[in-house]
């Protein structure tokens, strides 16, 4: 007899039965958590804060002469800069690059980017997009295995903003 009354269900009903029991049984989806230190920034931050808390005032001589920057004069679209940045160095594991950092003085959050190295990068070079909110300069830090600071500015015109204040 049970051959005769078999029971078809559909995935469309199955799909309804599960949402049913999950409702009835009080499962919620959990609200997304913030990531990491993303959520304990604060909504501005100006430059000089900005260097004051990633430098803690130690002095920061010129890099012309050991970093290359490479980013156009004037960007069309602030959402999407390109930027490359190689910092002349040997690379060994008593003379590297340890941290190199990216900062646009307009931006709300002025850190665009942190990138840490080791010896085993080979070099120390990054290239990327940025997201730059006005026209103004964009500081490249490059900070060494000794604890020295050396810096690069290059004055940028954006003409449409890549992001709001």
């Amino acid at each position: 007899m049970l051959g005769a009354m078999s029971l078809a269900i559909t995935r469309r009903a199955w799909l309804r039965l599960v949402a049913l029991i999950a409702v009835g049984a009080g499962v919620r989806p959990r609200p997304a958590r913030a990531q990491g230190y993303l959520a304990n920034l604060a909504p501005e931050e100006p430059i000089a804060s900005a260097m004051k808390r990633l430098f803690a005032g130690r002095p920061i001589k010129d890099g012309s002469s050991a970093i290359t920057l490479e980013m156009p004069l004037i960007a069309e679209d602030g959402g999407a800069v390109p930027i490359s940045v190689e910092v002349k160095s040997p690379m060994t594991p008593d003379d590297h690059v340890k941290a190199i950092y990216i900062l646009s003085e307009k931006n709300p959050r002025p850190l665009n980017v942190k990138v840490n190295l080791t010896p085993a990068a080979g070099q120390a070079y990054v290239a990327t997009n940025l997201r730059l909110a006005d026209s103004g300069p964009v500081r490249v830090v490059a900070e060494h295995s000794d604890g020295s600071l050396h810096m690069v500015a290059r004055e940028i015109r954006v003409t449409v903003a890549g992001c709001a204040a």
